[in-house]
């Protein structure tokens, strides 16, 4: 069955021009995949999907991820970083050439996005967030770097740096929160040349949230959403002390928010 396959010029050039044609053909790429950005499931069969190419020195892994997450790209890694993943995709990686062998089908670590749901105090009235915090640094796509680039990721698609909680940020537009039968499944971003919205963070099982987060997004028709870099907010087993240490995230610069308007019910 044919592949609804992203295969930049950059990719073509690498794997060559019959690989490429198999994998749109969908001889070699698979039907689902775990995504190498979001790592949540995708199927290359319903939805677009780039193909992302890493290349180490003796060796070349061939990943796939939504489009919406990567764009089709060539990524420049360490052999080191290839060997050494820990992480694994099982079934859609392809083994490029005989010389060029794919190590346990491993790609480069990803860090993943731990979201906590809370209720927020600002101006006297609780508004219902999500927290979002990496387990690791976020990368640029197409880096090598070892640097954190995730606020001026998330600040070049229009969250706001905080540098205090004393009032609502603005809304985000495009940008939406989706709450499904009262569980939180989703964070959407805006789909590429103004397409159907895609998910930029999706829960692997729908989380609960409690009756009255729920309530309080239902009142206001929007959800917080606040992110820092790896190491700044952590488990905290109480709203008040998430609020603490979102208060200190923001007096120290390693804040970012934004109200995203409530998809869902």
């Amino acid at each position: 069955m044919p592949r609804m396959l992203d295969v930049s010029d950059e990719v073509r050039a690498e794997i060559g021009d019959e690989e490429a044609d198999r994998l749109l053909a969908g001889e070699t790429a698979p039907g689902s995949y775990d995504c190498t950005s979001c790592r949540t499931p995708g199927d290359s069969t319903q939805e677009r999907t780039s193909t992302v190419l890493f290349i180490g020195d003796e060796t070349a892994v061939l990943a796939f991820a939504h489009a919406g997450c990567l764009p089709s790209q060539v990524v420049q890694v360490t052999e080191e970083q290839l060997r050494g993943a820990v992480k694994s995709i099982a079934g859609d990686t392809v083994d490029l050439e005989p010389d060029r062998v794919v190590p346990d089908k491993a790609v480069p670590e990803q860090a993943v996005l731990g979201v906590t749901s809370g209720l927020v105090l600002i101006g006297g009235e609780l508004h219902p967030a999500l927290v979002v915090e990496p387990t690791g640094p976020i990368a640029r796509p197409g880096t090598t770097g070892t640097g954190d680039d995730f606020l001026p990721l998330l600040i070049e698609q229009g969250f706001m740096p905080l540098t205090e909680l004393s009032a609502v940020p603005p809304v985000l537009h495009g940008w939406s929160v989706l709450l499904a039968v009262g569980q939180l499944h989703a964070v959407l971003q805006p789909g590429s040349n103004g397409g159907q919205p895609v998910a930029w963070w999706q829960a692997h099982q729908p989380l609960q949230v409690t009756e009255g987060w729920r309530a309080a997004a239902n009142k206001h028709q929007q959800v917080l959403m606040f992110a820092t870099p790896v190491g700044s907010i952590g488990r905290q087993p109480r709203e008040d002390l998430l609020r603490d240490a979102l208060d200190k995230a923001a007096a120290n610069g390693k804040l970012v928010g934004s109200a995203l308007p409530l998809a869902g019910t």
